[in-house]
């Protein structure tokens, strides 16, 4: 039997090191960080196949039976690098 695809929303933020900083707000603790984005979006999926199988709310998944469907980006400026 095939499982069904679960969707997550991911948080996506770049923190003032500049290392992008990833959550998904619908399994507390879930997130990872990483300084570029593909990296990131990888260790994001990771996270989220740890989480589930810790909550033993799904069997060994294989990375198909998630899909990340949007994903938000905000950039936390310290205000010393506003432009003038």
């Amino acid at each position: 039997m095939k499982s069904k695809a679960r969707t997550f929303n991911l948080v996506i933020e770049k923190d003032r090191d500049g290392y992008f900083v990833a959550s998904v707000p619908e399994l507390r603790g879930c997130h990872t960080q990483a300084k570029s984005l593909d990296v990131l979006l990888q260790r994001a999926r990771e996270a989220i196949e740890l989480c589930l199988e810790v909550e033993e709310e799904s069997p060994s998944l294989t990375g198909r039976g998630i899909r990340m469907i949007s994903a938000y980006e905000t950039i936390n400026r310290h205000p010393s690098s506003r432009a003038p």
